[in-house]
């Protein structure tokens, strides 16, 4: 039978519709226009963020969802939009120089290493990924990677317009925990719509301000929605194209540097970590058995992720937000997520809504991503406490220590006069590696040494 013949249902409210059925075509179409808006906040501020093209990865998030729906059969719906484990990485790629195209051609190089985790892991079975990164060691690597950004936010995006970005900080923490259901999971779109009109209110009373807009090296005076021409001047329907603010052309070839790849691999334990959370997620909603297809979702993000970066899109990953609106309707439908992907295609199609990405104020990044990024930190946190990491052994607290401080605080580690590891490369490894130095089974928390360095502390 072919996989998309979906059977037809239409249960009566908190029912729940199955991966395998839809509901009539028209609901369909209204529960797949909420995954867009669920996904659309995230998925175009990470390519902000990342100095890439929003317009261009709201278009791969569409492609690159349809792809993920076939690799796995339609048994494990999900979209998959832009992903944040990359920013810390990108971030330390352009402060050593490198332009877009250093950073896809690194991006992309972890697509495919991620593409062959999969693959062993679809023969070998998902035990694999537990042995070798445990939730010690994957909550530890996406911590570091959440807090190594928090230069970014304060020398970037928060000097630019300090006052919009508090308020859209506020709005975002409360809207996000007090605002009911739906309209929580989508803070990041509203805070955005916060920010742009506290903006424009600003440029009306109190007239332009003097900051540094990103990509500029001194301050000037400027509006804070300073580049909306742009806006008016952009088609309606047409491909992404132009040129991003370091000079490469928006669809652009990867260039690959060693040291550039090695700054960003720690992203892929994270997309390892967040995959498997996110189809273990799926699988309790449905009552579905998916550890079968855990290789086969790993295995498409990591493609996904590569053939993006191969025509300069961001990379991709699940979505915990369409997760979210899975669990409020109770519609598990893969049907809808089709729905999705092709809205998601079009709006990529469509110049002037680039254009309005584009001129989101640094302001109103800054008060969003000062939020976002504290979350990437805090999910490690919650990796730990989900899975009942145990920091009374020291396996955990000693073997996990080094690692973080070198990775948050840009601890380098010189191997050559050309080559050298720091930040969130060399924490990684010296997480994995203290790690699994020490951990013995049931003597990794009976070593004499290690006991009395937790006594001391």
């Amino acid at each position: 039978m072919s996989m998309f013949n979906w059977a037809v249902v239409d249960p009566g409210p908190g029912q729940p519709v199955g991966p395998q059925q839809r509901l009539p075509w028209g609901k369909t179409i209204g529960v797949g226009a909420q995954h867009v808006v669920a996904m659309f906040g995230a998925t175009f501020v990470f390519p902000l963020v990342m100095g890439l093209d929003p317009n261009l990865a709201i278009l791969f998030s569409g492609i690159c969802t349809i792809l993920f729906l076939l690799v796995t059969t339609n048994r494990v719906p999900s979209y998959l939009g832009t992903s944040a484990s990359f920013v810390a990485g990108v971030a330390a790629i352009r402060a050593q120089g490198g332009d877009s195209a250093d950073v896809t051609g690194a991006i992309l190089i972890s697509g495919l290493v991620l593409l062959a985790v999969g693959v062993l892991v679809h023969f070998a079975g998902s035990g694999l990924i537990h042995t070798v990164l445990p939730p010690a060691v994957t909550g530890a690597v996406v911590m570091l990677i959440g807090f190594n950004l928090a230069p970014v936010v304060a020398g970037l995006y928060w000097p630019e317009d300090q006052w919009v970005a508090l308020l859209t900080a506020t709005f975002m923490v409360c809207a996000a925990v007090l605002l009911p259901g739906f309209w929580a999971r989508i803070a990041v779109l509203l805070s955005l719509v916060f920010g742009y009109l506290i903006s424009w209110i600003f440029d009306g009373v109190f007239g332009q301000i003097n900051s540094v807009i990103s990509g500029a090296s001194e301050a000037t005076d400027h509006d804070r929605i300073w580049n909306w021409g742009a806006v008016g001047s952009s088609d309606w329907i047409g491909l992404p194209s132009g040129t991003l603010s370091d000079g490469v052309d928006v669809v652009h070839g990867p260039s690959f540097s060693l040291t550039f790849i090695l700054l960003v691999l720690p992203g892929v334990i994270a997309l390892i970590a967040e995959n498997t959370g996110h189809v273990k997620a799926v699988a309790e909603m449905t009552g579905d058995d998916l550890d079968p297809y855990m290789g086969r979702a790993l295995g498409a993000d990591g493609f996904a992720t590569a053939l993006a970066s191969a025509f300069g899109g961001s990379p991709t990953t699940t979505y915990a937000e369409n997760i979210g609106v899975m669990g409020a309707t109770k519609v598990y439908s893969t049907a809808a997520y089709y729905v999705a992907g092709a809205v998601a295609i079009l709006l990529g199609l469509c110049p002037k809504f680039g254009a309005i990405v584009n001129a989101t104020p640094g302001g109103v990044l800054g008060g969003i991503t000062v939020v976002l990024y504290g979350m990437i930190g805090l999910v490690g946190a919650k990796i730990w406490v989900e899975n009942r990491v145990d920091f009374g052994n020291p396996v955990n607290l000693v073997g996990l220590a080094a690692g973080l401080i070198a990775g948050i605080g840009g601890v380098t580690l010189k191997i050559t006069d050309d080559f050298s590891l720091s930040g969130i490369a060399l924490g990684t490894i010296l997480v994995i590696v203290y790690y699994h130095l020490v951990n013995r089974g049931s003597r990794g928390g009976t070593e004499t040494g290690a006991h009395e360095v937790t006594r001391a502390l």
